[in-house]
């Protein structure tokens, strides 16, 4: 039993032995390799090597002032080998050393040199230890105690000198302290003078005070270099996290392009990189056509693939100089900074190259793209003038050539100023007084009666006269005024035509704006309601183009106004993209053949289409009226088309309301047609349905 019970004391004692041995082995190799100088701790040692630049020469200054001291005092006491042979050699090595140190002043070494450099500086600072106290030691058996104690002060105060000087190598000040105080010692107990070893003693305890109180304030020192490392790690860090941030902040998460941020900022640096120069460059707006339905149609996770898509195909046509970002929705920003003439080609390239069918999964998809672009200079010199006016020649694509590139002018400088002249005539505009709504008839053509009429708003400025409605309206709508408009015109066409027979209907226009506004429609129901109009005598018109940017919230307000009694019309039927998924698609209940197909029904491709739309209408039982009729050849071509309902200049052009009003009330008629009245109930029920 006690056999096995020693055993596990003996295991116990031989591993803490073990680890004792071991523990101080690991110390033995951490205190030689700091010895050595750690090349791990490459900032340590260049800020002791900048340190030094200014101590080391200090030092190797003590060393020759103090051996030219001694061998001056020993001159006629030494040989001469001594004082002359050996001093010489000495102070040339050291002067060497002196320039040296001095000449690496202001000079900053990478990591590999500063650890160099201390490992030459600790061995050489040995070497020269070793030739000094021999030396010394050698001029002490020379001459009477006067001079004995010189050496011996040498020594000391040599040594506490260069202990000093070396504070911040204390590698190099443990070896001379070694080096200088042993040998003293021994040297001094051998001989045995007990003045004289005392003061060795002395001299070697002190050494050592000094020496503990150098490496305290080394660790000090150490501990201040590593805090600042951290430091500046940290700051680092924190940089690189900040520029990493700035990089997110800047880029688009889904495209991968630089966002709008971006975007702007570059151009504003751009801006001030060439201002005061001649440098031109461009900046262009891109809007892709189309992006919208496929969007409705195949969901968001197909749009964002595709604007994925769109990204990377701009991005591998690898145009130089060429910087773009992506500045939201299905918007790209443009930043040539290559030769001014070939922008347009570059822009129309990008076009060009997204009209070709997108592969997204199983689904093939085409779409296509508009842009703007404007010069800097000529454009403008500030970052919203550039962009302001290239998204005013992306409108102008969009407007009137999709798939183009419009490139800013004189023209449309012009067209700005009296737009903003426009919109700051609409902003102090009284709606009441200067707006008013006329009225054109539109016509059965079998009876040649009118059944009702179109509201056309006409604005008459006090500064500046007759204003075209397509311009004050898309002016309207950019600046965010339509909805008062389309209000107070409501208001004031319902007033005026509830004065006249209930048997005449009313069509009214709302804007893209209005159809997606639910505010809008529930004014318009509250005045209908307040008015205590029949909703069953109003159409609202509306444009496919204004659908197609928001498609459901458009169908929520237009089954509103349904709902509640009132009937809705597609303007401009056929100019559209896609008109008959329309029809499928939006609760419509009449259509109007726009005036561009009645100009041209004597061509017979054109009737053709004409016919083709008449025949669909009736098969969906949707009413049909031509409008822009204004030849008597076109009656005649419609009528024999079985076209039932006309509108246009051949029989009345749109007039004020006043003379609408006093012709039916002297005549009955207008511009010579007979106004619907109650007997006529098979057409009030076509004009219905």
């Amino acid at each position: 039993m006690c056999v096995f019970t020693k055993r596990p004391f003996e295991l116990f004692f031989r591993n803490k032995d073990f680890d004792a041995l071991r523990a101080i082995t690991k110390k033995l190799q951490d205190f030689a390799r700091w010895m050595i100088i750690d090349p791990r701790d490459t900032e340590l040692a260049q800020a002791q090597c900048r340190e030094l630049n200014s101590q080391i020469p200090l030092l190797y200054l003590l060393l020759m002032v103090n051996a030219i001291a001694v061998a001056y005092t020993h001159r006629d006491v030494a040989p001469g080998y001594l004082t002359i042979g050996v001093l010489v050699p000495m102070l040339l090595l050291t002067t060497f050393r002196l320039i040296s140190w001095l000449r690496s002043r202001g000079v900053d070494l990478g990591p590999k040199q500063a650890v160099r450099k201390l490992r030459q500086t600790v061995l050489l600072g040995s070497m020269v230890s070793v030739v000094y106290i021999t030396w010394s030691l050698s001029l002490e058996g020379y001459g009477t105690p006067v001079e004995q104690g010189h050496v011996a002060l040498f020594i000391a105060i040599t040594v506490i000198g260069c202990i000093f000087c070396l504070m911040h190598l204390p590698q190099a000040a443990i070896m001379v302290m070694l080096i200088v105080t042993a040998p003293y010692l021994v040297y001094y107990l051998s001989k045995g003078q007990d003045v004289y070893t005392a003061i060795a003693m002395n001299i070697f305890l002190v050494c050592l005070v000094i020496l503990k109180v150098l490496l305290n304030g080394y660790e000090a020192f150490s501990n201040l270099i590593k805090s600042r490392s951290e430091l500046a790690a940290k700051h680092q860090e924190t940089e690189r996290l900040n520029a990493e941030n700035e990089r997110l902040s800047q880029t688009d998460f889904l495209t991968n392009l630089p966002n709008r941020r971006y975007f702007f900022n570059r151009l504003d640096r751009q801006i001030e990189t060439v201002a005061g120069t001649d440098a031109v460059f461009a900046v262009g707006v891109i809007d892709l056509d189309q992006f919208k339905p496929v969007n409705d149609t195949y969901g968001h996770q197909v749009g964002d693939q595709l604007l994925m898509a769109v990204g990377d195909r701009m991005e591998a046509l690898g145009v130089q100089d060429l910087e773009i970002s992506r500045l939201g929705g299905d918007e790209f920003g443009l930043l040539f900074l290559g030769p001014p003439e070939t922008a347009a080609d570059v822009a129309k390239a990008l076009c060009e190259s997204l009209q070709q069918p997108f592969k997204i999964g199983e689904i093939s998809v085409a779409i296509g793209a508009s842009c703007g672009i404007a010069f800097y200079p000529d454009a403008g010199t500030t970052t919203h003038m550039l962009f302001d006016r290239s998204d005013y020649a992306l409108y102008n694509s969009k407007t009137t050539a999709r798939g183009s590139v419009t490139v800013y002018s004189a023209d449309h400088e012009a067209r700005i100023r009296s737009e903003r002249a426009i919109e700051s005539a609409l902003q102090c505009a009284d709606i009441a007084a200067e707006f008013e709504v006329h009225f054109q008839p539109f016509v059965a053509l079998s009876k040649q009666t009118i059944i009702g009429f179109e509201a056309l708003a006409r604005w008459n400025s006090p500064e500046l006269g007759r204003i075209p409605p397509d311009v004050f309206i898309q002016v309207a709508e950019r600046t965010g005024q339509i909805q008062r408009l389309t209000i107070q015109l409501f208001c004031k066409a319902i007033r005026q035509i509830e004065t006249l027979p209930d048997t005449l209907r009313m069509s009214f226009n709302l804007s893209a704006h209005d159809i997606t506004s639910h505010e809008t429609v529930s004014r318009i129901l509250d005045i209908i309601s307040e008015r205590k109009f029949d909703p069953k005598r109003i159409t609202f018109e509306i444009t496919e183009t204004s659908v197609i940017g928001s498609y459901e919230a458009a169908e929520a307000c237009l089954k509103r106004l349904q709902d509640a009694g009132c009937r809705l019309a597609l303007d401009d039927f056929g100019t559209g993209y896609s008109s008959l998924g329309y029809l499928h698609r939006l609760p419509i209940d009449c259509v109007k053949i726009d005036r561009s197909f009645i100009s041209c029904l004597d061509d017979p491709m054109t009737g053709g289409v004409v016919a083709s739309i008449l025949n669909l209408c009736r098969s969906m039982q949707i009413t049909c009226v031509a409008e822009g009729v204004e030849e008597a050849a076109q009656v005649d071509a419609l009528q024999q088309l079985q076209c039932r309902f006309a509108q246009g200049y051949h029989f009345c052009p749109p007039k004020p309301f006043a003379d609408i009003k006093q012709s039916i009330d002297e005549t009955g008629t207008i511009a010579g047609l007979p106004i619907i009245s109650a007997d006529h109930n098979d057409l009030l029920r076509s004009s219905a349905n």
